[in-house]
């Protein structure tokens, strides 16, 4: 096992709240007030999340507070959430040919990206779904590259999540883009178990991320599949350009949310996309930023997402011990990820259980 970090080491949707004037600005305090101990007392002992002021000054620990942070965050994450780690694979449905213009994804049908536009039948869904359950894993997540479902789209998800529940027995999932009210009812009546759609970053640098549509406009769908009793999936892309109270930001943004599931995705730039030449983000600068938010969401699954075999390679071991409780296993929608055995082998060496089934229907 790769050694610890050391030194330098149907409800109508609501209208989400405005920092400017929805927060009230809290006083100073004292700098003798160490964050690290403040977070044991109020996350680990009181499993309450820290605010934006106190996650703001956890990424600004330097490296030598690393190991101890990450030794806390991993407490936190033991205490809060339990052991056991939950494992998902996903499949594009529908990949490339994305009218959006997200800055980070080369599935956009606005960049001169490699990707090209492409749709899986629904056999070929099935069989993903049986391959990703051999794995071991609980949840099988369904992704298009759309603003948001059509009709024939729609079509597709109707046969393919009733196929797959008639052949194999996990959870399905879904992510595909803004939704309706009457879209939102008809996933959770074909028994999606949750729906992912990140808020990406924080509503002060979304319009530098994407301009085709709005933070909002996330939010609202995010607040429609919480209301239909869909478990939410609402997660982050690390390194587009946001600064360290930008990220501070959007860790207290999703903790208004309370979604069930954050995943963290780091930027691995691609080529062709207005992102391709921003810097990986640094390993360091990572394992802070998965404690971060661990500290301020206590009791929610977070998760490895895209990026991190870019962003921490062999030190992806450190955010196992270090916040994190769930993975995706393979690859992702158009890079490649780990090899699921490795991935599987590493919570073996870890003493990592992996979730079962039926403990997360």
């Amino acid at each position: 096992m790769t050694a610890p970090v050391t030194a330098p080491t149907t409800t109508p949707a609501q209208t989400p709240p405005t920092v400017e004037t929805d927060v009230v600005a809290e006083a100073p305090r004292p700098l003798d007030d160490d964050i690290l101990a403040r977070a044991r007392r109020q996350v680990l002992d009181e499993g309450r999340g820290l605010d934006e002021q106190d996650v703001l000054a956890v990424l600004q620990l330097p490296d030598e507070a690393l190991g101890d942070l990450l030794a806390l965050a991993h407490e936190v994450r033991l205490r809060w959430c339990g052991p056991e780690v939950e494992v998902e694979g996903i499949i594009s449905l529908k990949t490339g040919g994305c009218p959006e213009d997200c800055h980070f994804c080369s599935q956009s049908g606005r960049f001169d990206s490699p990707v090209r536009s492409a749709w899986l039948d629904v056999p070929s869904l099935v069989e993903a779904a049986k391959a990703t359950a051999a794995t071991g894993a609980t949840e099988f997540c369904i992704v298009a590259a759309v603003r948001g479902p059509d009709q024939r789209l729609m079509e597709q998800i109707r046969e393919g999540v009733a196929a797959i529940r008639a052949a194999v027995d996990i959870n399905v999932a879904c992510s595909l883009g803004m939704l309706t009210q009457e879209q939102v009812d008809e996933l959770a009546g074909l028994g999606v178990h949750r729906y992912n759609h990140n808020l990406e970053t924080a509503r002060s640098h979304f319009p530098k991320v994407v301009t085709t549509h709005s933070w909002e406009e996330r939010w609202e769908t995010c607040e429609l599949v919480r209301a239909a009793g869909m478990e939410l999936c609402c997660g982050a892309i690390i390194g587009v350009g946001e600064s360290l109270e930008q990220r501070a930001e959007l860790a207290a943004q999703l903790a208004a949310l309370e979604p069930d599931e954050v995943p963290l995705n780091f930027l691995n730039p691609r080529p062709g996309t207005p992102f391709g030449d921003l810097p990986a983000v640094d390993s360091r600068e990572a394992l802070r930023t998965i404690a971060a938010f661990r500290l301020a969401l206590p009791r929610t699954i977070l998760r490895y997402a895209g990026g991190r075999e870019i962003t921490l390679g062999d030190l992806d071991v450190q955010g196992m011990l270090g916040g994190i409780n769930a993975v995706i296993v393979g690859n992702y929608l158009t890079t490649l990820g780990k090899n699921p055995e490795s991935d599987l082998a590493m919570l073996t060496e870890l003493r990592m259980p992996i979730k079962s089934l039926q403990a997360t229907l």
